[in-house]
């Protein structure tokens, strides 16, 4: 059995102020503010040696800081049957429309539900080992409120042709939203880096700081005054790259509480985006498939709403 860890820092002058939870969430950048709050209300985060009475203490040059990280509890995938929306499948790949409230793989606190559980029911041991037990074929994600097209890969020779395509910008990615404002233009692209944002770790934002680059072309398909219906193809694949863009340019997705308005507006449960069209070659024969799923029910019914109004 392996033994906790301990973490030991002496505060630097740069986080003079900070507020410990945020200051440790800062140096270790790999754990989540919340998740040190975790631990300073389980008496887990000693101060100079004292355990820390102030919760949101700010830290000062020179303080010692020592938490105890517990080791993280191993996560069991289980196959488990659930119904796949499935729009190819052979050998090699398969290609699912996701429902937006499925998360795509497993993770603490969404353990079970996944599409991952889904996939390892219906197929077995016939998925790629390249991303490990926990994302067994997964080659790219969506995120849990976005639905649409994801291909998984059935043997590491896939993954390695779909992986390849997906870092020469190949693949097809096209998406629909509804976005707030209007748009003084019919098309453009948004191309800047995008990284955790250093204000809030929960969130991806626009950044030097950390980041990769980032390019999304859009579109405009139909304008409703104060929100526009717009297609969003991925020239390259960062977490909420699309949510995040939108919202830099002005025009944050409708239902998206995290980068827009905290308002729900027309019935829209989260954000109003679906990833309508995927295309590749194909990992053995490398002929070019392209697929494209409808818009779900609750986001056709928002589109109706603006229509009439």
């Amino acid at each position: 059995m392996q033994e906790d860890n301990v973490l030991e820092i002496i505060i630097d002058e740069s986080l003079e102020g900070t507020r410990i939870d945020m200051a440790l969430s800062l140096i270790y950048e790999e754990k989540s503010r919340s998740f040190f709050q975790k631990l300073l209300e389980a008496g887990q985060i000693t101060l100079n040696g004292q355990p820390v009475d102030a919760k949101k203490y700010k830290v000062k040059a020179g303080d010692l800081v020592q938490a105890i990280i517990p080791e993280p509890k191993p996560l069991k995938v289980e196959p488990e049957n659930i119904p796949l929306d499935i729009y190819y499948e052979d050998q090699d790949v398969l290609v699912v429309n996701k429902p937006k409230g499925m998360v795509v793989h497993p993770a603490n606190g969404n353990e079970s539900g996944t599409l991952v559980n889904a996939v390892l029911y219906h197929c077995g041991d016939s998925l790629s080992s390249i991303n490990g037990i926990i994302r067994p074929g997964i080659v790219h994600r969506i995120d849990k409120d976005t639905s649409g097209l994801l291909m998984i890969a059935k043997n590491d020779r896939a993954h390695n042709s779909l992986a390849e395509q997906l870092a020469e910008h190949s693949i097809t990615r096209a998406y629909r939203a509804i976005v707030y404002n209007n748009f003084s233009e019919d098309q453009g692209l948004v191309d800047k880096p995008i990284g955790r944002d250093p204000k809030d770790r929960l969130k991806q934002a626009v950044t030097d700081k950390n980041s990769k680059r980032a390019v999304t072309h859009y579109r405009v398909l139909e304008r409703f005054g104060n929100f526009t219906y717009v297609e969003a193809r991925l020239e390259t694949g960062r977490t909420h790259q699309i949510r995040v863009h939108m919202a830099y340019i002005k025009h944050p997705l409708l239902g998206d509480l995290v980068y827009g308005p905290k308002k729900k507006l027309f019935g829209a449960t989260s954000q109003t985006l679906h990833a309508k069209i995927l295309g590749f070659k194909h990992p053995a024969t490398g002929a070019y498939m392209e697929f494209e799923s409808p818009l779900p029910e609750e986001f056709e019914r928002i589109l109706q709403k603006l229509r009439k109004e």
